[in-house]
């Protein structure tokens, strides 16, 4: 395949939009223990306008992951839309302009949207936030290409690895965002965001997957 074209990203979402429909509940139940309870639903909400947005046509990736930013950030309430919306706006801008991105391109421009999520948030590694499942998935996705594996392989281990960091956050004492109003509290509580950044991971090694990239 030529590389991840504005089509595949489509199916990245599409199949992201599906997965926070399907969890919505869960993710909301999550949120109950830790923070306002609305973590489901406000991302079935952004995804849900990001599902409206895609009869909009794009004319190459960045033009289609920008819409996405700006999208959820207007339509997501709290902090997941601005957080999930830098993550895409600043894909966008390290996409280079290409119509298709090559599987090293493609995982720059993700490590450029965690790092503008991080930048944002004041969140890192050990946090217990959405960077918890992230960081790892991107160390993982560069360590498989840079192996030589095809991107399909590399999002699997991707997403294994954001799974892994996801599960991580339960013991862990949040140190930003709601849940860290609960101090010791917030412990033995699976993180929200960052089990809805793994449903991210893991749409894209499904999306990309399919189509074979790499």
């Amino acid at each position: 395949m030529a590389g991840v074209d504005v089509e595949a990203l489509q199916r990245w979402l599409r199949g992201f939009a599906a997965s926070v429909a399907e969890q919505k509940d869960a993710l909301t139940a999550l949120d109950a223990a830790v923070g306002d309870a609305d973590h489901g639903a406000n991302m079935h909400r952004g995804m849900t306008a990001v599902l409206d947005s895609l009869g909009t046509p794009a004319a190459d990736p960045a033009a289609l992951l920008k819409q996405t930013g700006m999208v959820l950030i207007r339509s997501v309430g709290g902090a997941s839309g601005p957080l999930y919306g830098t993550l895409f706006l600043r894909m966008a801008g390290a996409t280079g302009g290409e119509g298709a991105l090559e599987p090293e391109t493609f995982a720059k421009a993700l490590r450029a949207g965690v790092e503008g999520v991080v930048a944002r948030g004041k969140a890192e590694l050990g946090d217990k936030t959405m960077i918890d499942a992230l960081a790892p998935a991107l160390d993982a996705l560069d360590a498989s290409l840079g192996a030589g594996e095809p991107l399909p392989a590399a999002l699997r281990a991707a997403s294994t690895a954001a799974d892994a960091g996801r599960d991580a956050t339960t013991p862990m004492t949040a140190r930003k965002g709601r849940a860290s109003y609960l101090g010791e509290r917030s412990a033995g509580h699976q993180d929200p965001g960052a089990t809805s950044a793994a449903l991210l991971v893991a749409a894209a090694a499904t999306a990309l997957g399919d189509q074979g990239t790499g």
